[in-house]
């Protein structure tokens, strides 16, 4: 029962939405401009300021559920397997929001604070890919940069886990990337119709 309430919790960390937090005051609401993803990649198209706020609560909010669920809820040897699924219970809440009408971001920063906790070192090699290729898509002036960045970033995570932790922990993090590239399933299809009409007759 334990394990189970502390993935309610991790579900309903995830489900605050920061993004339309982070506009208030504005008179903006982060669900009718942009693409209309309440995340952080909208805000920053809005305000950088209030996109750091956005990110620094749906990055934060990754990171206290599953420290909350290893600390408090889960004291048994599946840390890895159950630190995944309290992984998955806060970037669900996140994608799926109740107060958002059970709608939500597509995941990235709240993904991020999750692998932050349960493998530090190799996030931390992998989050600056992230960075380096927002920076270069948006100077370059790509179609979806924001997508491009955050599923490379994941992609590069994964493979750094099946090489240097284990097959098991490899396949969480595969099954957590296969997700976040269906949530941006929309961002591909724009970017492969702009490949298409930009091809040469």
């Amino acid at each position: 029962m334990r394990e189970i309430l502390g993935l309610v919790v991790s579900f309903i960390l995830g489900s605050i939405p920061f993004a339309v937090l982070a506009m208030l005051g504005t008179g903006i609401d982060i669900r009718r401009v942009g693409s209309g993803n309440p995340g952080f990649n909208n805000v920053l198209r809005v305000s950088k300021p209030r996109a750091v706020v956005a990110l620094i609560g749906d990055l934060g909010k990754g990171i206290l559920a599953v420290w909350l669920f290893c600390r408090f809820f889960y004291n048994g040897d599946d840390r890895v397997m159950l630190g995944w699924l309290c992984g998955f219970a806060v970037v669900l809440g996140h994608c799926y929001s109740p107060f958002l009408k059970f709608k939500g971001g597509k995941g990235i920063a709240t993904s991020t604070g999750v692998m932050l906790v349960l493998y530090p070192f190799w996030a931390v090699i992998a989050v600056p890919l992230y960075i380096v290729l927002r920076v270069v898509g948006s100077k370059l002036k790509w179609k979806e940069p924001g997508a491009i960045a955050s599923i490379s970033s994941w992609v590069f995570f994964a493979l750094l886990v099946a090489v240097f932790v284990g097959r098991w922990d490899a396949a969480y993090a595969a099954l957590m990337t296969l997700f976040l590239v269906w949530r941006h399933k929309k961002n591909f299809q724009n970017l492969f119709a702009t490949a298409r009409t930009e091809q040469p007759a």
